[in-house]
């Protein structure tokens, strides 16, 4: 008797159904269920998801402005202050290149249909319809400058003509592009340096340590490009 109403009473816990809000948890769930914690609460994933890429794209972006004021204020008296002009391009190379890479990062998960991704959207059209001319102009004038160096003199003209054009085109468009993200620049660049906000958001650690990076890279392709210069000039290289 005692063991039939036991049977029973086992029986009918186990046809009472589970709560719902409570998983139901199969064989190698627990991998599947990270996945799907990480897709949900992209904040839980290592480097922040979307919200440490922005963080990542508006430091780096902040850290370009500055930069870039500087090299501006180079071509007031390029031909004389083309060493700093040299020093300051290469240091804003990695810069730049973590910058396109946050950035083509965000716009492929975005049109990977990754929904974090997809709930952040995106920025507004003619800032998207611009992006990628930004990115093309932005390699060429890099590109070109490096090479004006580097070339035999005989390809110099060309190279340096492709340098200036490119750069006219690009200050144009990328004036277009910072003052369409420049709120959104001033939010997030000292996201991950104020307290308050440092912890909101995980990945603060590794997304500082791609900023120093990036300084320690840009001043060793700084130190391989200078002595470049001087064969330049010697060779009738003109900086205007």
């Amino acid at each position: 008797m005692f063991t039939t109403q036991t049977g029973a009473m086992i029986e009918q816990n186990r046809s009472i159904p589970a709560p719902s809000g409570a998983p139901r948890q199969t064989p190698g769930q627990s991998t599947a269920q990270a996945q799907h914690d990480n897709d949900t609460n992209p904040d839980r994933t290592p480097l922040g998801g979307p919200a440490g890429n922005a963080r990542l794209t508006g430091m780096t972006a902040a850290v370009l402005l500055v930069l870039l004021a500087a090299e501006g204020l180079t071509l007031l008296q390029v031909h004389s202050l083309i060493k700093p002009h040299v020093i300051i391009g290469m240091v804003l190379v990695p810069f730049v290149m973590v910058k396109i890479g946050s950035t083509v990062w965000r716009m492929a998960r975005y049109y990977l249909s990754s929904a974090p991704y997809r709930a952040r959207g995106t920025p507004p059209l003619l800032l998207r319809l611009l992006g990628p001319f930004v990115v093309v102009l932005t390699v060429t004038v890099f590109a070109s400058g490096i090479a004006v160096l580097l070339v035999p003199h005989s390809l110099n003209d060309a190279v340096f003509f492709v340098h200036k054009a490119s750069f006219v085109l690009w200050f144009g468009a990328m004036t277009i592009h910072v003052l369409g993200h420049l709120v959104d620049t001033g939010r997030l660049a000292p996201a991950d340096l104020i307290t308050r906000t440092r912890r909101q958001v995980r990945g603060a650690g590794p997304r500082a340590l791609v900023q120093v990076t990036c300084v320690v890279a840009g001043i060793l392709l700084a130190m391989a490009m200078v002595p470049t210069i001087a064969p330049w000039l010697a060779a009738g290289g003109s900086g205007g």
